[in-house]
């Protein structure tokens, strides 16, 4: 929508090709409905949350930035505000007014939208002639491909660019899903499956336990291993899985450090000497995670208060500092907010997301080789690249 926008504006003739129903399906999911629009933050700490081939998109940001972005939507009449972490969200709180506003632009810039899916794009000695759908075939100078990847295949995003791209001659880094739940085979997690830990510090260690992600806030146990905010924060810093292994370090008290979580245990066993330590763990930690904890202590539930050794004690610090748990893996990409991978990003110019192997295709959006963290970034991808693309295209 966005590279249709910036072309029509610019006097090109324009049709969207759209395999679904409604225009925006995937964007009116985002942010669980409220659509994460952007961050509004500099350019430079933009390209710091793009782990992977941040520096491509440096001309894409200088043209289209997320104070751009922020006065694109205001502009449409979607007024916005900023919340924790510098994320940019509609005053609504409604993804639906997002993509409405954008419908709307379509509308008014005249730009022909057709209910079709592309199956390749037709070129004739190098440059594009066409697109040829399912139901009908499309002439055109340029073509922009914005397809996304292959995460939410329900929205849409089924691989089709991949394959088009492939076909004539790009080279696919293969995708997997980033932003996504992770699995672990530690019965713990089934043990306290529905249980969300809010204000805790999460560490992720790699197999010679250096931390390679550390952020505070929350998360969730699973059947599968574990979810939440986190959790798909730090699985965009897990990209070596057939090398590399990973554990989990929660602190599951960071406001306290080992000192005064032990004097505050001690206070607890003091204060009733005569309870189990299983009645006096349920007022350190959630319920369903008491067992648990016991388990991994070699504690009986029923040992009393005024028995616990000291070795026991500073044991317990030790497991509520350093709750920790291998992963094994990330669950499928078909569950993963974002795909990692795509068009190999050395086959397409920065400055105008060109390829640079058939005179009039463009790319934008996920379908390229970067993805972000969490808190707008990879919208922000989209906006730019799409904008870029489209007045690039518009121009040919």
């Amino acid at each position: 929508m966005m590279a249709a926008i910036a072309a029509a504006g610019r006097g090109a003739q324009v049709t969207l090709i759209e395999p679904n129903e409604r225009l925006g399906k995937k964007l009116n999911i985002t942010g669980k409905g409220r659509c994460n629009v952007t961050n509004n933050c500099t350019e430079e700490a933009l390209l710091q949350n793009i782990p992977r081939n941040g520096k491509f998109l440096y001309s894409s940001f200088s043209a289209f930035n997320s104070q751009d972005a922020m006065a694109f939507f205001e502009e449409l009449g979607v007024p916005l505000k900023t919340e924790r972490g510098n994320r940019a969200f509609p005053q609504s709180d409604r993804s639906f007014d997002v993509s409405g506003a954008l419908k709307h632009r379509l509308d008014r810039l005249k730009v022909h939208w057709s209910h079709d899916r592309a199956v390749s794009i037709e070129t004739e000695e190098g440059a594009v002639t066409g697109v040829r759908g399912e139901k009908d075939t499309y002439p055109a100078e340029a073509v922009v491909l914005a397809t996304g990847g292959v995460s939410y295949p329900a929205t849409g995003s089924t691989g089709d660019g991949y394959r088009m791209a492939a076909q004539l001659g790009h080279e696919i880094v293969p995708p997997h899903g980033s932003l996504v739940p992770l699995v672990s085979e530690d019965e713990a997690c089934r043990q306290m499956q529905g249980l969300a830990l809010k204000n805790v510090e999460l560490t992720v260690l790699n197999r010679k336990g250096k931390a390679i992600f550390r952020e505070f806030g929350e998360m969730l146990f699973t059947h599968f291993g574990v979810s939440g905010p986190l959790v798909l924060s730090a699985s965009a810093h897990l990209r070596n899985w057939e090398k590399e292994t990973y554990r989990l370090s929660i602190d599951l008290k960071p406001a306290l450090d080992e000192q005064k979580l032990e004097s505050r245990i001690l206070r607890d066993l003091g204060e009733a000497p005569n309870r189990s330590v299983e009645r006096i763990f349920s007022g350190l930690v959630p319920h369903s995670m008491v067992p648990v904890i016991l388990n991994r202590l070699g504690m009986d539930p029923q040992q009393q208060a005024n028995a616990v050794t000291r070795e026991q004690r500073r044991a317990l610090v030790q497991l509520l500092k350093h709750f920790t748990m291998p992963v094994t893996g990330p669950r499928p990409v078909a569950e993963a907010i974002i795909t990692s991978g795509g068009v190999k990003v050395g086959q397409v110019q920065p400055a105008t997301m060109a390829s640079k192997l058939v005179q009039g295709l463009y790319f934008a959006g996920e379908i390229l080789d970067v993805d972000a963290y969490t808190g707008g970034f990879n919208l922000q991808i989209a906006w730019a690249t799409g904008h870029c693309a489209g007045v690039s295209a518009a121009e040919e």
